[in-house]
């Protein structure tokens, strides 16, 4: 399993958090690895990614990634993972960025 995945089971715990109980203070952004959307999209079958927002156990607002194919779907099984270890702003911020405070 890579280092930036996660499991379809704590996936759905933090989309059903999300959606349930979604957080007062929004992300302003999220830092995502270069390094994970690079294996990302090297995945085979993949060609678009698609996002879902989630909040984990501790209340840290998450992105998550899955491979999308040509069709439309979301790929997620033993070879298409769920991609996450992003890092929600605030907290990890670019401050002198125009889309900090617009």
């Amino acid at each position: 399993m890579s280092d930036f995945t996660i499991t379809l089971d704590e996936a759905k715990t933090w989309a059903k958090s999300w959606r349930n109980n979604p957080p007062k203070a929004l992300a302003k952004g999220h830092l995502i690895q270069g390094e994970a959307l690079t294996e990302l999209l090297g995945t085979a079958g993949v060609v678009n990614v698609r996002a879902y927002m989630g909040v984990d156990g501790t209340g840290t607002q998450k992105l998550m990634f899955v491979g999308v194919d040509a069709s439309g779907n979301d790929l997620i099984d033993a070879t298409h993972l769920i991609y996450d270890q992003t890092q929600p702003c605030p907290s990890c911020c670019d401050t002198n960025s125009p889309l900090f405070n617009p």
